[in-house]
């Protein structure tokens, strides 16, 4: 999964993407590497982005999904967004999986998930992204299973077909270091829920203080570390900004882990 950042506060990328020609010209570059999706995003999700309201989201999400679905219609795209107008909006003008970073839980109440029951409406896949405000534990693991199982519930109650649905760790989204550690070391426990797991690393801070690297465009060996252990846990996609240089890596690890070249 290509990332494709339409913001201009995003913490390694923003303001690269300004427009849809940008956005046509940065697909380009994606999908030569080897991108098998694009995931675009509206808003950032930096520790201390100001949220966007859904006008200016959309604003700068549709006219790239419209220019890059006439240039590459049999192109996957996804979008990194948690709200469920906006995934409408998105789907409606050509896109094709929502990538949710809020796991469905956004205005969820007694009634259900906005989210889910969009996505259900929609019938198009939905990534659950498990994330805390602050991280917050009295006990790591099980409380991440908990909550990726309610998030898995609400979307399965809306009627959000189980062949949809993706789940993702959340590294780096209100998890401390040694926490986000942790969530790659033992990702099994996420695979074992029964769904094909995404897992996002890349250029993250916590891979910062692992090479003592305060640049994010120099911590691409702890992106491709973190990615290839990712793999040998049962991760299925990688989310990435740097598609050619973690490629050759993933499908040697994905070898190993099958057991079989492609």
């Amino acid at each position: 999964m290509g990332i494709m950042n339409l913001t201009p506060d995003s913490f390694s990328d923003g303001g690269q993407l300004t427009d849809a020609d940008t956005a046509v010209k940065r697909a380009e570059v994606l999908i030569k590497e080897g991108a098998d999706i694009l995931d675009l995003g509206a808003e950032s999700t930096r520790p201390g982005a100001t949220p966007l309201d859904a006008p200016t989201e959309l604003a700068r999400l549709l006219p790239a999904i419209k220019a890059l679905r006439q240039k590459f219609p049999g192109m996957p795209l996804s979008i990194d967004t948690y709200k469920a107008d906006v995934a409408l909006a998105g789907i409606a003008a050509g896109a094709d999986i929502v990538n949710d970073v809020e796991g469905g839980r956004f205005g969820a109440d007694s009634k259900g998930s906005p989210m889910s029951i969009a996505c259900a409406h929609l019938r198009c896949p939905l990534i659950l992204m498990h994330r805390r405000p602050a991280p917050s534990y009295k006990d790591f693991w099980p409380e991440v299973l908990a909550d990726l199982r309610g998030s898995l519930r609400l979307a399965l109650d809306a009627g959000v077909p189980a062949e949809q649905l993706w789940t993702d760790p959340g590294f780096g989204f209100g998890k401390t270091p040694a926490q986000n550690l942790m969530l790659v070391r033992n990702l099994e426990q996420i695979a074992a829920l029964g769904f094909p797991v995404l897992l996002g690393t890349s250029r993250k801070s916590t891979l910062g203080l692992m090479m003592g690297e305060p640049d994010p465009l120099k911590r691409l060996p702890a992106s491709i570390a973190t990615a290839v252990w990712g793999v040998a846990q049962g991760c299925s996609m990688v989310r990435t900004h740097d598609v050619a240089q973690l490629r050759p890596f993933l499908s040697a690890a994905d070898a190993l882990r099958r057991g079989v070249i492609n």
